[in-house]
């Protein structure tokens, strides 16, 4: 991960993610058109907040940390460009859809 996104830290229950690349060639090596690939649904954490607060004010922590490979939702998400030209997207750990065991 760039060094830039580890300075990025996100408020409240809010995980900064980078999607995984899309698949561009078959296995036989055949170029797959940029309208046919699928959506990526696939990304890796790169930074967490500290988690909502509960009723007596201590954080509650997340249940990703930076490194997982999490399932995100076809649609949402705030995208975030920083300077090391990634496209990173934003989202609350209650819309990401399942943490991926490797």
């Amino acid at each position: 991960m760039a060094s830039l996104a580890k300075k990025f830290i996100p408020l409240l229950d809010r995980v900064l993610v980078l999607r995984s690349e899309a698949i561009t060639k078959t296995a036989s090596g055949l170029v797959i058109p940029e309208k046919a690939q699928a959506k990526v649904l696939q990304a890796t954490v790169v930074a967490v907040g500290p988690g909502l607060r509960n009723q007596d004010g201590k954080h509650v922590a997340l249940a990703v940390k930076a490194g997982d490979t999490v399932l995100l939702p076809e649609y949402g998400g705030t995208k975030v460009e920083l300077d090391d030209q990634k496209e990173y997207h934003l989202f609350r750990e209650g819309d990401i859809l399942a943490k991926i065991q490797q």
